[in-house]
C-alpha cells in the first residue's frame, strides 16, 4: 500500500512538473511577444511577401526557439564514431539529410545538458552550428585544390565547414574586419584543425579592390555571407524586433552591394560565388543580386538543397527584377522549422565589366 501511495505521489509530481515546464513554454512566449512586438512597417512588410496568413505563421514560430543542430568536423572524426558518442551520452540524435550525415539535430533527452560543453565539442569533433547556416558552403561545394575567399568569416562556422569539405586542402582566405572577432575565428579554426586558412583583417572592398589592382590572383570559389539586418534570427535574437527600421535595411542593403560586387572581381572566369544572409528583405538580398546581374557577365544558377524552400522575388515596390532572380532559394523559418535564410549561387561567364 505504501509502495503504491509512493508511485501515485511520483506520478503525480511529474505529471505536475511536465504541466509547468508547458505552462513555463508557453508563459516565456507570450512574454516575447510582450516584450518584443513587430513594428507595423514589419508586419505589412511580410504581408506583402506572404499574405496575411503567411505573415501570422512567420511572426508564431518567430518568438519559439529552434531545434538544437551541430555539424560533424570531419577533420577529426567520423559522422558514425560521434553519433555513437552522443547517443551514448543519452541524447536522442537525428541525422535529417542522407546527403549530409555531418548534419545532426540534437532533441531533448537525459544528456549532458549543454552542447557546447561536451569534451567531443571542446576538442572540435563537432561545431554547434543552425542548419540554415551550413546552406552556403553546400551550395558552394568548395574541393579539396580549390582556392577559396569568405569575405565576411567570423565566427568560423562556414570557414571551418568549407575546410572539412576541402579535406584541409586548397586554400581560404578568410578576412573579418573587427578585431575582436577575429579571435573568435582564430580560436574556432584552431579546435577544428583547420590548416589550410589564412586569416587577415581588412575592410572587405578595401581588400578586395587592393587584391584586384595589386595581384592577377583570382579564387576559384567566393562566400559573401554579407552583413544583414537579421529578419532571420528572430528565434534567437528577439531584440532584432527592436533593431527593425526600414532606414537601417536601405543602409545596409549599400554596403552588401559594395562588398558583392568587389568580390565578385575577384572570381575566375566560370568561377562561382555564393551571396548569402540571414535576412528576408528583398532589398538586401534579390536587389543585390539583380545589381550582380546589370553590372557583369554572370548568371544565377540553379540549387538543389535538402529543405523546403521558395523562389526568389521578382518584384519589389514596383521594382521588377531580372528572371534570373526567381532562381534563388528564400528560407522561410515556419516551412523547416530552422531560421529564416536566403542563398544565391552565381556563376561568372567572362571577365566583362556592364557598367
Amino acid at each position: 500500500m505504501r509502495i503504491l501511495f509512493c508511485v501515485l505521489i511520483t506520478k503525480t509530481f511529474i505529471s505536475k512538473k511536465c504541466c509547468f515546464f508547458m505552462d513555463e513554454r508557453k508563459s516565456y512566449s507570450a512574454y516575447l511577444r510582450e516584450k518584443f512586438p513587430p513594428k507595423e512597417g514589419f508586419v505589412k512588410k511580410m504581408e506583402a511577401l506572404l499574405g496575411e496568413a503567411g505573415a501570422k505563421e512567420f511572426f508564431d514560430i518567430s518568438y519559439t526557439k529552434c531545434p538544437s543542430s551541430i555539424r560533424c568536423n570531419t577533420l577529426k572524426m567520423d559522422a558514425k564514431e560521434l553519433l555513437k558518442r552522443l547517443k551514448n551520452y543519452g541524447w536522442i540524435v537525428r541525422q535529417p539529410f542522407k546527403d549530409f550525415p555531418e548534419v545532426m539535430i540534437v532533441d531533448s533527452g537525459p544528456g549532458p545538458g549543454d552542447l557546447g560543453k561536451t569534451r567531443e565539442h571542446l576538442l572540435g569533433y563537432y561545431y554547434v552550428q543552425e542548419i540554415s547556416s551550413m546552406l552556403p558552403m553546400m551550395a558552394l561545394r568548395p574541393e579539396e585544390g580549390d582556392h577559396v575567399l569568405d569575405l565576411c568569416a567570423s565566427p568560423g562556422s562556414k570557414t571551418t565547414q568549407a575546410a572539412a569539405m576541402m579535406k584541409n586542402g586548397g586554400f581560404i582566405l578568410a578576412n573579418e574586419l573587427n578585431m575582436g572577432r577575429i579571435g573568435i575565428l582564430n580560436s574556432n579554426l584552431e579546435r577544428c584543425g583547420v590548416m589550410n586558412t589564412i586569416v587577415c583583417r581588412m575592410e572587405g572592398v578595401a581588400l578586395c579592390d587592393r587584391l584586384f589592382k595589386k595581384s592577377q590572383f583570382r579564387f576559384d570559389k567566393i562566400l559573401v555571407d554579407a552583413p544583414c539586418s537579421g529578419e532571420g534570427t528572430l528565434r534567437k535574437s528577439p531584440k532584432t524586433f527592436e533593431m527593425w527600421n526600414p532606414h537601417m535595411i536601405r543602409k545596409i542593403a549599400k554596403t552588401q552591394r559594395a562588398l558583392a560586387s568587389a568580390a565578385f572581381k575577384l572570381l575566375k572566369v566560370d568561377g562561382v560565388m555564393i551571396y548569402s544572409t540571414c535576412t528576408l528583405s528583398p532589398e538586401e538580398n534579390e536587389m543585390t543580386v539583380n545589381y550582380l546581374l546589370r553590372k557583369f557577365d554572370c548568371e544565377v544558377e540553379k540549387l538543389s538543397l535538402p529543405l523546403k524552400f521558395r523562389s526568389g522575388v521578382c518584384e519589389w515596390e514596383g521594382e521588377k527584377f531580372s528572371d534570373e532572380v526567381s532562381k534563388c532559394l528564400r528560407l522561410y523559418p515556419q516551412d523547416n522549422d530552422t531560421d529564416g535564410f536566403f542563398v544565391a549561387r552565381i556563376r561568372k561567364i567572362s571577365d566583362e565589366v556592364k557598367r
